[in-house]
């Protein structure tokens, strides 16, 4: 198998730090350019047209970050980064999930529709040129805002983001805040168990991945 990558993007690194946290080694194939646009020869094999994309050796495309870990945690369950029985295999889910729709994408959003290399790229896995929009900047921060301030309440009683254990759920909202910080949006002061917390997980080796 291998994993087509863009060593930089945001998705793909969600999948390095988790393959780093097992202890994982994978072919990478990258297929991000300088000028921040994907191989057309990735473009064209994958039409989805996002990374990272997992092509097991049968040929099957395993496409979008959590469903690659899914699968590879299925073959590699040790050590459990997705929830060890079902109560925390919910709540890891619950609190990915609110990590990647309120932080990830807002920070996607304000990302896409301000710098000037995605001038006609507003929306990933597009062919169609799609013109930013001035007014999901604004949104943008402010979902960041209220991105910061949900999870600083959920760690003020949690050593990480969906319980006591690392988890993908910490993966996500550790790429969430520093794909923000690509538009200069920082954790605001006085948000400090989420800070106590970004400070901890950005020192895990896996963070360096």
């Amino acid at each position: 198998m291998k994993i087509y990558d863009w060593h930089i993007a945001p998705n793909p690194r969600r999948l390095h730090i988790f393959l780093a946290e097992k202890g994982l080694e994978i072919e990478l194939v990258e297929v991000g350019q300088d000028d921040m646009t994907l191989a057309p020869s990735f473009k064209e094999r994958y039409p989805h047209m996002m990374v990272p994309m997992l092509e097991l050796d049968d040929g099957t495309c395993i496409g979008e970050a959590m469903a690659i870990c899914r699968y590879l945690e299925e073959l590699h369950p040790e050590p459990p980064l997705m929830g060890i029985d079902a109560k925390d295999r919910a709540m890891v889910a619950m609190w990915e999930k609110r990590a990647n729709e309120e932080g990830m994408l807002p920070a996607s959003e304000l990302f896409r529709n301000t710098h000037p290399r995605f001038a006609d790229r507003g929306l990933p896995g597009s062919s169609e040129p799609i013109p930013q929009i001035p007014e999901l900047r604004d949104r943008g921060r402010a979902r960041l805002d209220r991105f910061f301030a949900k999870f600083n309440r959920q760690l003020e009683d949690n050593a990480f983001v969906a319980g006591p254990r690392f988890t993908v759920a910490d993966t996500t909202a550790l790429c969430a805040v520093d794909f923000a910080g690509w538009s200069d949006v920082r954790i605001p002061d006085g948000h400090g168990h989420l800070r106590r917390w970004y400070d901890a997980v950005s020192a895990r080796p896996s963070a360096k991945a």
